[in-house]
């Protein structure tokens, strides 16, 4: 018999003992757990795992308590205390070998590579969200996946040219709220931003378009290898799932001049999209436009140099915001 401790998050000595044993199973513990529950086993810490928002992570149990029921009862404390914040909606990032534990546990798989498994707790939950999306008018079919902290003319403009180049273009908007302007605002001011693009259509990504913050790095030990696990997760799951659904042939991208990661990104788009029959198309930036730079402008508050880089209405929200 053994019994499930927890912390909310842990700090202190505890936390330091949960993280070196976890470290000795080569994983590595970040500092995102918002809730963690570990069982000791003659003063040692013998399994443990954690809640980071609604992603269950850094889940390891020592060879002891292997076929003991140690993973069920950490993953049932972390479910219920997930349930409790009213986050029901849940996902593992693990090694793809325990899809079968974690499948008998109630998760469902996703994606997978040959390095990383991606699984929720809902039945057909990807599919359920694909149902709801507006389909158009069908035809030559293409995607844009942003981000737009804020929506800029840059955006504008490469949603223009890629609605040029096809009959129906999903626009895909991040939902992780991790930027300066909230996940709401984001997709409001591209909504209202495109409204005169008649094929195009606006969509969250709600938890299916993998942010930063989900990204499973933290059982991978090589920093290079984790950024390529990384994007191809990404990227099959967008394959196989999204594009398959939505008949995308096409998948429209910013040419990147600056940001590594994101043109690494851009290259694991060009190796893998091709084998899902999907086209990547790279739209030339505008020089001297990036949300980047409108940030900085709003923290010098100057409004005039904003209203040139940005559509109207994204203007609009930035006046009343400084």
């Amino acid at each position: 018999m053994f019994y499930v401790e927890s912390g909310s998050p842990l700090t202190g000595t505890r936390l330091e003992r949960v993280r070196r044993f976890i470290s000795e199973r080569g994983l590595s513990m970040g500092d995102d757990a918002d809730f963690t529950a570990y069982i000791e086993c003659d003063g040692e810490i013998a399994a443990a795992g954690s809640l980071c928002k609604n992603v269950l992570k850094y889940i390891a149990v020592d060879e002891s308590l292997q076929g003991e029921g140690a993973a069920a009862s950490i993953v049932s404390a972390l479910v219920a205390e997930a349930y409790s914040r009213g986050l029901k909606h849940l996902f593992i990032f693990t090694k793809p070998e325990n899809e079968p534990l974690f499948g008998s546990l109630g998760f469902y798989t996703m994606a997978k590579t040959d390095d990383v498994l991606m699984m929720e707790n809902l039945r057909g939950g990807i599919d359920k969200y694909l149902d709801s999306l507006e389909r158009g008018a069908g035809g030559v079919v293409g995607a844009a996946v942003v981000n737009c902290n804020p929506f800029t003319n840059g955006h504008l403009y490469l949603i223009e040219q890629a609605s040029a180049q096809c009959d129906t273009l999903h626009i895909f908007v991040l939902s992780e709220d991790k930027s300066r302007f909230d996940a709401n605002t984001r997709f409001e001011l591209v909504k209202k931003g495109v409204a005169h693009i008649k094929n195009a259509l606006v969509h969250k990504s709600e938890d299916y378009l993998i942010s930063s913050a989900t990204f499973p790095t933290y059982f991978l030990k090589e920093t290079a290898d984790a950024e390529r696990i990384n994007a191809d997760l990404d990227i099959i799951l967008f394959a196989e799932r999204i594009a398959k659904r939505l008949g995308i042939t096409r998948r429209f991208v910013g040419t990147e001049p600056y940001c590594p990661v994101t043109r690494a990104y851009n290259g694991r788009l060009k190796a893998i999209l091709p084998r899902y029959g999907i086209e990547l198309i790279e739209i030339e930036r505008i020089d001297g436009i990036s949300a980047s730079r409108v940030r900085e402008l709003m923290d010098e508050k100057r409004l005039d140099e904003i209203k040139k880089l940005v559509p109207e209405t994204t203007y609009e929200c930035i006046a009343k915001m400084i």
